[in-house]
């Protein structure tokens, strides 16, 4: 127990260390300097209130070193005058008497501060404001206001992650330090599946440290649930809320109103050396979509020779229904004061299914039809406008439209087992064991189904239909009514299934996704030199992912050509009018499927088949660390270095097609990485750090570009062979990384930062057809014997690389502490710039990569004071390649354009009285109704998808006692 300004501050558990010293802060703000002086930390000190993001930031985190929680508060020591981070950080609050105790939405980002400054790496961080309670409703919300991060909204949630300019695919999730298995076809975690409220905090780290294994080459993230024995009393914590989406229910049966529920239970035993937490959280929430689509932009219309005109559109109003089951459980043991024993679970039964809804026009690519020997284009273009180089409105005559009624049913099941045993010595020995699991099981299924005026083209009735183009999309008139069970039939309206007579298609993707850790390490503590410790650990990861696609024709019974839509499966019609088309005939085609309306003709096409694929990875690390502390003066440098050796085997299994017949084949590849790091900061007596970092750093391929699935054959004019498919040796994507940061502190109550970084990408993974060995692939149909093995393939390739690099200014402001006028209003955020010159394709200029935009920035302005609590946040992201669902679930790549997301939130919190412990709060999400939009190449005004998700407002309580 330490006494500042005659305020008491407390620590919690082993891990804590009170700071002691009182130093002069200072605050810049622009050009200006305010000094704080120390009387205004008089009577201002934490009370003995767990800080539950305190209570999960190391323990039973192999990522974690036995004494890392005493290097952090040693580090929060050296240059606060604050408590340590094993304790809540003090600020001014009402309570009565003395004591002061913050609690909310600045209690969360103190945490925050005290884990940013107390780091050896570079890392950003989000806490919860109360057990059960992140400051946003969704963790990829949460995540995405941290600076140099943000997502891409995916249905009008946020479920993906980029951090500093890369893709999704170049970060790593952890759940508690262990590695996560996906959703997706590839290493993406998609975070709709984990429920904030079980999670209590999450670390990103930005730069690399030999001992964080599973780490990513952009960044990684660390989801961290809270841990009992720290947390260190009983609780009970329950939550609800409701939903209301204000764009209405778009389709028959869908919903614009849903809810969620949690409960938290914490508790410790036999004098505290036994400690449970129980986390559930179920929702059950609506999103709803107007979505307009182009099908592209054709600039050989005759009407409009070179001109771009609308080629055809795809439009739908989506309704998704998301539903999940989240529930969470540690148990904690401490047996004797140097061992604990921590076992823990996390599982999450999800399932989103969508209906959609729309129109399909084709237009200016409708093709063309032969009268009288001439072939003329089939939907003649009259009446073009032309303005600034687009052709913006005119009519198309004798269209064929499809209406759509389509299902996506997306069900996944995540499991994550955890055991880990840390052994602190009183010697300075110290050892972990952790063992863990994560396994997803997903089954996404994709069902279209169409229908028209008639059987096949040029045979039903045609309209004619008027657009009018611009920077929203694309709106028609049109003559016909869809919506007329005896016009529109249940057919193949455009012939796309050939003599199949396809009047659906039906999509089953099935994947698996496994990943078993065995963990060892063994750490020293050195006293009186300047190492800290030594940690030496090695890290076995036995991952395996397996996509299996199932695809089917859907014919109506009995070979019909069309069918009129029975009356039990008649909906009420959905009203597409945002797009000028009005109602159309709606029905769930699942009903009709189960029903026997439609049979399932197998689709086995090549293509299908050789796109599936298994991709097994054996992977040994192996670690070396030093950590560093060593007193220069009244500073002192702390830090680490070290490096890691990867050893990897890696291998593919599917079916090549050699024009006749699959084989299956079995291929992969052998190698070692070595991979050194280090971490320096250089921390004052007046609350500044200084730190660099540098570490060479990797992130594995895509697993679709690593499949061993291949489709060849003969090509008669060259006399080889040529093929199409995966590469099952490639190699990871490597990185010289760098950063350099600079941080004020003002105790643990805010800061200010300007953090640079610069990666020189040594390789990167192109698509380019290369020379390739057909050795031990059968003959192609049609290849003489003798044919030589060494032949083309086009496949994704290591190639050279390129740069990406940035700068990211942060901060979080009390302002309060600027003038006692302010006291309750914040200020938290940060802003960055990142430029890449990274060349996707060999020989050509540098582009951007997915995930890339140049300017992203967040803030969130707040007031937090006598329970009342008021915050206003927005996020905002320059233009983007982003990637979106195409054909068949298929994933494809187009431009997206800025947006700027508005929230807000207003919510009280009782403190006395019979009410104590209850918080109420109301959230408005996407205020301002930020559509999200795609574009052709650079062209604003040629709008290839605009969806729109209207506002979200939700409603709710905690109550903790």
């Amino acid at each position: 127990m330490v006494t500042i300004n005659n305020s008491k501050v407390f620590g919690y558990g082993r891990a804590s260390r009170a700071a002691s010293g009182v130093s002069a802060m200072a605050l810049v703000l622009g050009a200006s300097l305010w000094a704080v002086p120390a009387a205004a930390q008089a009577g201002q000190a934490s009370s003995n209130v767990p800080d539950p993001a305190t209570s999960s930031t190391s323990a039973a985190n192999p990522n974690e070193a036995a004494s890392a929680p005493e290097q952090r508060d040693a580090n929060a020591a050296v240059t606060g005058d604050q408590a340590a981070q094993g304790a809540p950080a003090a600020d001014a609050q009402e309570s009565g008497g003395d004591e002061v105790v913050v609690t909310g939405f600045r209690a969360a980002l103190q945490s925050a501060v005290a884990e940013k400054k107390s780091r050896e790496q570079v890392v950003e961080s989000v806490s919860a404001e109360d057990i059960g309670k992140l400051p946003d409703a969704s963790i990829a919300e949460s995540i995405a206001r941290l600076p140099g991060v943000t997502s891409q909204r995916v249905s009008g949630r946020s479920n993906q992650i980029s951090i500093r300019g890369f893709s999704p695919d170049f970060s790593t999730t952890l759940l508690n330090g262990r590695e996560q298995t996906s959703t997706g076809d590839n290493r993406a975690v998609e975070y709709d599946q984990y429920p904030s409220e079980v999670v209590n905090q999450v670390v990103v780290y930005k730069t690399a440290d030999a001992s964080l294994v599973g780490q990513g080459l952009s960044g990684t993230v660390d989801l961290r649930t809270i841990r009992p024995l720290e947390y260190g009393r009983k609780v009970v914590a329950i939550g609800a809320r409701g939903t209301y989406a204000d764009i209405g229910k778009l389709n028959a049966g869908s919903n614009d109103k849903g809810y969620r529920v949690s409960g938290t239970y914490v508790d410790q035993f036999f004098n505290k050396t036994l400690g449970v937490a129980l986390s559930a959280a179920y929702l059950k929430e609506p999103y709803q979509i107007q979505q307009y689509n182009a099908w592209g932009f054709d600039t050989g219309n005759a009407a409009a020779p070179g001109t771009p005109v609308i080629g055809g559109s795809k439009s739908y109003v989506t309704s998704t229904e998301l539903k999940r089951l989240g529930v969470q459980g540690t148990v904690e043991w401490r047996p004797v004061d140097a061992i604990t024993v921590t076992v823990d679970g996390f599982y999450s039964d999800f399932s989103d299914e969508q209906i959609s809804r729309g129109i399909e026009l084709p237009l200016s690519f409708a093709g063309t039809v032969t009268t009288s020997g001439v072939s003329v284009p089939k939907s003649p273009l009259t009446n073009p406008v032309i303005e600034n180089g687009l052709v913006t409105s005119g009519t198309f005559n004798n269209v064929e439209g499809v209406v759509r009624n389509d299902a996506f049913d997306r069900k996944a099941k995540l499991y994550s087992f955890g055991y880990n045993t840390k052994y602190e010595g009183e010697d300075g020995w110290n050892a972990q064991l952790d063992i863990s699991l994560s396994r997803t099981e997903r089954s996404e299924i994709v069902l279209e189904t169409y229908s028209g005026t008639g059987y096949g083209p040029n045979v039903g009735a045609t309209d004619t239909i008027g657009f009018q183009s611009g920077t929203t999309g694309t709106t028609f008139t049109h003559g016909l009514d869809y919506s007329d069970p005896n016009l529109i039939q249940l057919t193949d309206p455009l012939g796309w299934g050939g003599a199949t007579r396809q009047a659906g298609y039906y999509n089953d993707r099935a994947v698996v996704d496994d990943i078993h850790q065995y963990r060892v390490e063994v750490e020293k503590e050195i006293q009186d030199f300047p190492l800290s410790s030594v940690r030496f650990g090695m890290n076995y990861t036995d991952h395996y992912k397996t996509l299996t696609p199932t695809q089917y024709y859907l014919v109506l019974q009995n070979g019909a050509l069309s069918q009129a839509l029975p009356d039990q499966y008649r909906l009420k019609p959905t009203n597409v009018a945002y797009l000028g088309l009005g109602p159309i005939l709606s029905y769930d085609p699942r009903e009709l499927l189960d029903g026997g309306v439609y049979s399932r003709v197998q689709n086995l096409s090549n293509d299908v088949i050789s796109s599936a694929f298994r991709v097994d990875e054996d992977i040994m690390t192996t670690y070396l660390q030093g950590n560093i502390r060593q007193p220069i003066g009244t500073a002192e440098l702390t830090g680490n270095f070290g490096v890691q050796a990867v050893f990897t085997e890696q291998k593919s299994s599917g079916l090549v097609y050699n024009g006749a017949s699959f084989n299956r084949i079995t291929r992969g590849d052998t190698y070692v990485d070595v991979l050194p790091s280090m971490n320096l900061s250089l921390r004052l007596a007046s609350d500044w750090v200084f730190r660099v970092a540098a570490a060479r750093q990797m992130q594995r391929p895509r697993m679709d570009d690593m499949r061993a699935a291949n489709g060849y054959s003969y090509s008669t004019g060259e006399g080889i062979i040529t093929g199409n498919g995966g590469n099952p040796y490639l190699r990871p994507i490597r990185s010289n990384s760098f950063d350099a940061t600079i941080e004020k502190y003002f105790g643990n109550r805010g800061y200010l930062a300007v953090q640079g970084y610069y990666k020189d990408l040594k390789s990167f993974v192109y698509n380019l057809e290369v020379p390739y060995d057909f050795s031990g692939y059968p003959l192609p149909t049609g290849a003489p014997v003798g044919t030589p093995t060494l032949g083309r393939n086009t496949q994704p390739i290591n190639g050279q690389g390129g740069s990406i690099y940035g700068v990211e200014v942060a901060g979080t402001l009390p302002l309060g502490q600027i003038t006692p006028i302010l006291d309750g209003f914040g200020l938290t955020g940060g802003g960055s710039y990142t430029k890449t010159e990274i060349v996707p394709t060999p020989g050509g200029a540098a582009e951007d990569i997915p995930g890339y935009s140049r300017w992203v920035a967040n803030g969130t302005a707040f007031f937090e004071k006598w329970g009342l609590n008021l915050r206003g946040s927005v996020r905002y992201r320059s233009t983007f390649i982003g990637e979106l669902s195409g054909f068949g679930a298929a994933r494809v790549r187009r431009r997206a354009i800025d947006e700027m997301i508005v929230d807000g939130q207003i919510g009280y919190d009782f403190r006395d009285g019979l009410l104590k412990g209850l918080s109420v709060y109301i959230q408005g999400q996407n205020l301002t109704d930020e559509p999200f939009v795609t574009i052709n190449g650079t062209a604003r005004d040629q709008v290839i998808d605009y969806q729109s998700y209207g506002r979200r407002f939700l409603a709710g309580f905690n109550y903790k006692f």
